[in-house]
């Protein structure tokens, strides 16, 4: 298996260079060169995720020299439960929350730290990730790689723009993780991320890879749980449920469609969107048009220009072929707010903010409608106190691990949204002599 840039789809590489990389020489995105043609039957035998993981992923990884110790690769990515809980009315929940930073991002963060350090084990230099995070994906990235040998991290996240509990968890790490804060919103860090990749600088004095969505090390094991998920549901009914997948920067949602892509048993799939609308307004106009982010109670998801809408573009070329293959809901804190309240009542569930939107998703379906739901809780209540527990009545218990790196917090270096604000920053603790500029 080939990985080729969306922008340059003669630029071929394979999977161990893709993942370092991170984004390719011509700014574009890894996609893989084809998808295999995998049948439910093809994973008999296969009774537990980290199998149906090996069984899904063996392809995308033939020829590479990760294959071999792909069976310890997705052995390291889970460790936790990823249940399907049925919860009434035609409707599962799959609960992403219960790996060590309580989010979805977990998986494809191990999956890449456990890769990324076997690639780097006897390299001369340390390969340094680069990491934009509105507010989950960084933790996950920093517990993943936290003092993995000949890997350095570096996490943007926008100051004020992610919960208290996210940003204390963000700010619990050290030895070779290091956490900025910028002065801007979650668009501006993923800017940044982009501008280092092309900034001849960086280059030179890092070995730069991002584990971003905009990495293909993230999507490809986030597609083993929407396997996972659709096969329990399938050997269990016989029928292809449907998916919600709340959505921001849009990675969790195309691993979902990739895993249809594979033959899966997966019907159709929606992307539940907050207050931001790039996807919707793509899909309801056929021009794609960035906007500004608009801040909304699902933090994690306020993200105005996405970078899987151009994987999105690539594998479907126009908006009506975008529109045969997925949908898009906007959801208002208001309806966010209405569902927070209701969970409990009506779902015996403390949703968060952002799996929220999933389920106003799913209460607009016809109620005549009997086709069988799945919707993807994507982080933990209690990492959003200040929304969930007014609503709710009561506090949240905080799990165990995110208590642990909680306690751990610690203050950061906070920078205007700027390329060179961050390299004063990162290049400091990285001088061999002090009179060297950046």
């Amino acid at each position: 298996m080939q990985y080729l840039s969306t922008r340059t789809p003669d630029h071929r590489v394979s999977l161990s260079t893709a993942l370092q990389n991170g984004l390719a020489p011509d700014g574009g995105l890894y996609v893989p060169e084809h998808f295999p043609d995998l049948s439910p039957e093809a994973f008999d035998g296969c009774e537990t995720i980290e199998a149906v993981a090996e069984r899904l992923l063996r392809p995308f990884v033939d020829g590479d020299v990760l294959a071999e110790a792909l069976p310890e690769i997705c052995e390291a990515m889970y460790g936790f439960p990823v249940p399907l809980r049925e919860i009434g009315r035609q409707t599962s929940i799959l609960e992403l929350f219960h790996g060590p930073t309580a989010a979805f991002k977990d998986v494809g963060a191990r999956f890449l730290a456990d890769s990324l350090a076997r690639l780097n084990e006897e390299a001369d230099r340390p390969l340094t990730i680069l990491v934009a995070t509105s507010g989950d994906t960084g933790a996950a990235v920093a517990a993943a790689f936290w003092k993995k040998p000949n890997v350095e991290v570096v996490v943007l996240y926008p100051k004020g723009k992610v919960s208290a509990r996210q940003e204390r968890q963000l700010t619990g790490w050290s030895d070779n993780v290091q956490t900025v804060a910028v002065r801007g919103v979650f668009d501006d860090c993923q800017m940044l991320v982009k501008e280092a990749f092309q900034e001849d600088t960086w280059q030179e004095r890092l070995r730069l890879s991002s584990a971003n969505s905009i990495n293909i090390g993230r999507l490809l094991p986030q597609m083993t749980y929407y396997a996972y998920a659709s096969l329990q549901h399938w050997r269990s009914h016989g029928t292809c449920p449907n998916v919600i997948v709340p959505s921001g920067n849009l990675g969790n949602g195309l691993a979902c469609l990739y895993a249809r892509e594979c033959g899966l048993p997966i019907g159709e799939v929606i992307f539940a969107t907050n207050e931001n609308r790039p996807v919707t307004h793509y899909l309801e106009t056929g021009d794609y048009e960035a906007f500004e982010t608009q801040e909304t109670l699902a933090t994690a998801m306020d993200v105005g220009n996405p970078s899987n809408m151009e994987r999105l573009r690539h594998h479907w070329s126009s908006a009506e072929a975008l529109r045969d293959a997925m949908g898009a809901e906007r959801v208002t804190d208001d309806q966010i707010r209405r569902q927070l309240r209701r969970g409990p009542e009506a779902w015996d569930t403390v949703w968060d903010p952002h799996t929220a939107t999933a389920v106003e998703v799913r209460e607009h379906r016809d109620p005549d409608d009997k086709h069988e739901w799945i919707l993807v809780a994507t982080a933990h209540p209690a990492k959003f106190p200040e929304g969930v527990e007014p609503l709710v009545g009561h506090e949240v218990d905080v799990p165990g691990p995110l208590a642990e790196v909680m306690a751990r917090s610690h203050p950061v270096p906070e920078v205007a949204p700027s390329l060179q604000a961050v390299a004063d920053v990162v290049f400091e603790d990285r001088r061999s002599d002090p009179e060297e500029q950046v």
